[in-house]
């Protein structure tokens, strides 16, 4: 009887001789990406769709929207508003909310509409994608203001919160309970004059405005 018929018998394998490897082992990622400022990712994928890029960057002061197009010699931005710029059309008032996020994004679709963009598509860069935030607020002002980008209605705010209801609610809790509290947080909006109490009329009158571009 020979080896391999008897039972439990394990052929031996031949040993590989190991492999050498040459150069570093861990790749450092670009300077930009090591920042968290860009996902390349992303961006390659944003670029194979060959549409102009709208990109909306909040943060603890203002609001940034821009239209996009990535070329080879570098990115070309046709359309750039602040939130700031909002105080020309009457908004004083806070300008890193949902509402002013959702007029920045208005005004923007608007001047994009003169530039002659009509469709885009949404670029979130490094910001997690959670619904109801800032960024998915100006998404919404850039397509009522008729310019076409792809997008999912349950990330979007509700109306009633585009519209600052609920700074309203609260504002007028705090003036029946906590008075004190009350001039404390909306100091800006009393400083120039503003009830926060009144602050969906005053949405309604800054679009209104910005409409007549």
């Amino acid at each position: 009887m020979s080896r391999r018929s008897k039972k439990g018998f394990k052929k031996r394998r031949k040993l590989q001789p190991k492999r050498i490897r040459y150069g570093p082992l861990y790749r450092v990622p670009f300077r930009r990406r090591r920042e968290m400022k860009t996902d390349y990712g992303q961006r390659k994928r944003l670029l194979k769709s060959g549409k102009i890029r709208f990109v909306a960057r909040p943060s603890n002061k203002q609001v940034l929207v821009q239209f996009i197009e990535s070329k080879i010699g570098g990115d070309q931005t046709f359309v750039q508003v602040r939130s700031n710029e909002l105080k020309k059309h009457g908004w004083d008032v806070a300008t890193s909310n949902l509402p002013a996020a959702y007029l920045t994004g208005y005004l923007a679709g608007k001047k994009a509409l003169k530039s002659k963009i009509k469709e885009a598509i949404l670029d979130v860069g490094t910001f997690a994608v959670n619904p109801g935030t800032r960024l998915f607020a100006t998404l919404k002002g850039v397509v009522d203001a008729g310019v076409e980008i792809p997008f999912n209605e349950k990330m979007i705010p509700s109306e009633k919160r585009l519209r600052g209801e609920h700074i309203k609610s609260y504002a007028t809790l705090l003036a029946k309970e906590d008075k004190e509290k009350y001039s404390k947080v909306f100091s800006k909006y009393l400083e120039v004059n503003k009830k926060p109490e009144n602050l969906p009329t005053l949405f309604d009158e800054v679009k209104a405005k910005i409409d007549t571009l």
